[in-house]
């Protein structure tokens, strides 16, 4: 009797725990899916000033494979301009694989803070004294006056000069024109495979221990938690763990009625909803590119 409270204390203390991670994460302001090289989830920006940019910014691309991306949020909120931005590059992975030169131009309105992440590749020529100078130079004084476009529009050419006069490897054709949502796919790949482990792997051995709808608890919560990390959304984490949830306590019930013969654990488990290839507007996508923090921040 010991053991088995024991056992139930210990289990009730996992779950306590991965919830408050994934409370934690829902703290956090979600990283935006990469649609397109100007990302607004403002409303700050018009269409015809996005198409303006996206413009100048694929050109850039073209010419020298590149790639700078634009994304204006309301909130970064809890967390630092600095972290929110961290996460946005690693996401969205900008800049070619190997070269990493990629750059992000972030903007949290309601903050009234704004950041430039740069990519390793381009830590040389647009280093965080530079990108400091544009900030407070070019960008934030147009912001004082509430001219947001102006700024942006400003502060771009400005990384697109730097950038155009760095020696990078030749831009490919296929540059601009990469598979989209790679890097997407290949999480959403790792939490199907997570969830099948957990749910026919795991669940079956936590079922033995615990009992069918305590497992399914268990698989349901970690599940969560591993795809809201990965996908850094909530809603998927939430729907992830609905889903995990519902497939252990499925899996446990088709077992335990599998002598009577039909499996209702055959039937696939779907996770999110058909890849990440398609919905974007056009075909961009981030190329593989990595950063280590490099950049400058700045207010206005």
């Amino acid at each position: 009797m010991r053991y088995a409270l024991s056992r139930l204390g210990a289990a009730f203390g996992l779950v306590l725990l991965l919830a408050c991670a994934l409370a934690g994460a829902q703290d956090l302001a979600p990283v935006p899916r990469l649609a397109a090289r100007v990302n607004d989830t403002s409303g700050t920006l018009t269409a015809d000033q996005r198409s303006r940019l996206e413009e100048k910014l694929a050109a850039l691309e073209r010419a020298k494979g590149a790639q700078i991306a634009i994304l204006i949020v309301a909130t970064v909120k809890p967390e630092t301009v600095e972290q929110y931005a961290l996460r946005v590059v690693e996401s969205w992975r900008l800049g070619r694989r190997g070269v990493d030169d990629g750059a992000l131009l972030l903007i949290a309105k309601e903050d009234r803070k704004l950041r430039i992440e740069v990519g390793y590749g381009l830590e040389g020529v647009l280093n965080d004294a530079t990108a400091k100078r544009i900030i407070s130079e070019t960008i934030s004084p147009r912001f004082k006056q509430g001219d947001f476009y102006g700024g942006i529009d400003a502060g771009v050419d400005a990384m697109i000069r730097i950038v155009a006069g760095e020696a990078l490897p030749a831009a490919t054709p296929a540059a601009a024109e990469q598979p989209v949502g790679a890097s997407d796919d290949d999480r959403m790949a790792i939490v199907l495979f997570a969830g099948v482990v957990l749910v026919f792997v795991v669940g079956r051995f936590l079922r033995a221990i615990f009992g069918r709808l305590f497992a399914a608890g268990i698989v349901g919560t970690v599940a969560g938690v591993i795809a809201s990390v990965l996908i850094s959304s909530l809603i998927v984490g939430i729907m992830a763990g609905v889903v995990a949830f519902v497939a252990a306590l499925v899996a446990g019930q088709a077992r335990g009625g599998r002598r009577g013969g039909g499996g209702g654990s055959s039937g696939g488990i779907t996770w999110g909803g058909g890849g990440g290839s398609g919905g974007f507007s056009d075909s961009f996508s981030g190329g593989g590119g990595s950063f280590g923090g490099g950049g400058a921040s700045g207010d206005w």
